[in-house]
């Protein structure tokens, strides 16, 4: 199983970037894995793909069982990244008009407090979306915590990039149809 096996060193921001998904050489399926509703009962079914233009990340999400989310995240990295210089993320993708969340965890335990933002797509569209560090939303399991402290960006875990039926607190996702999915993500920058 993915997440079972021992983790890769984190990629080093190399000139502000930290992963470029169109290089053949990146071991996408060693760093990335997915994670879908099938964990608690629900009948969505994902995959990622590498190609020339980036990190497909593709399959059907499903309300079914109650469920309703797929996502992909990276292992924890071992050791963690330290990205307290930087103020955000910044990533170039091409949607499919649903609306994503992308989770940055500073824990290294499996189920534990993220920090989310969310990000709305255009369909068959490329853009860059810029992700502040000091904007994100601290999240347990979709709902938020008030009283969590803020992220801290010395020592970050692992990523995450999830297609929900929610967005936060039991509110649902706008922006979300359930069905065949389709985002393309061709890099990840530092600002």
């Amino acid at each position: 199983m993915f997440f079972s096996t021992p983790p890769l060193p984190p990629p080093l921001p190399l000139a502000n970037l930290l992963f470029d998904f169109r290089q053949s050489n990146m071991a996408i399926n060693q760093i990335w894995g997915v994670l879908d509703d099938v964990v608690m009962g629900g009948a969505s079914a994902s995959q990622i793909q590498q190609s020339s233009s980036g990190l497909v990340f593709k399959g059907v999400v499903s309300t079914a069982n109650s469920g309703g989310f797929a996502s992909v995240r990276t292992r924890n990295f071992q050791p963690p990244l330290n990205l307290s210089q930087f103020r955000g993320l910044s990533l170039r993708l091409q949607g499919d008009g649903n609306r994503y969340k992308f989770l940055i965890r500073d824990e290294n335990t499996w189920d534990s407090l993220a920090y989310s933002y969310s990000v709305s797509t255009t369909a068959q569209e490329w853009a860059t979306v810029r992700i502040p560090f000091d904007q994100l939303i601290p999240v347990f399991r979709a709902k938020t915590v008030k009283t969590a402290a803020p992220l801290d960006t010395s020592r970050i875990q692992s990523l995450q990039l999830m297609l929900s039926k929610f967005e936060y607190d039991g509110n649902l996702n706008p922006q979300f149809t359930p069905g065949q999915f389709q985002l393309l993500l061709e890099s990840i920058h530092l600002y």
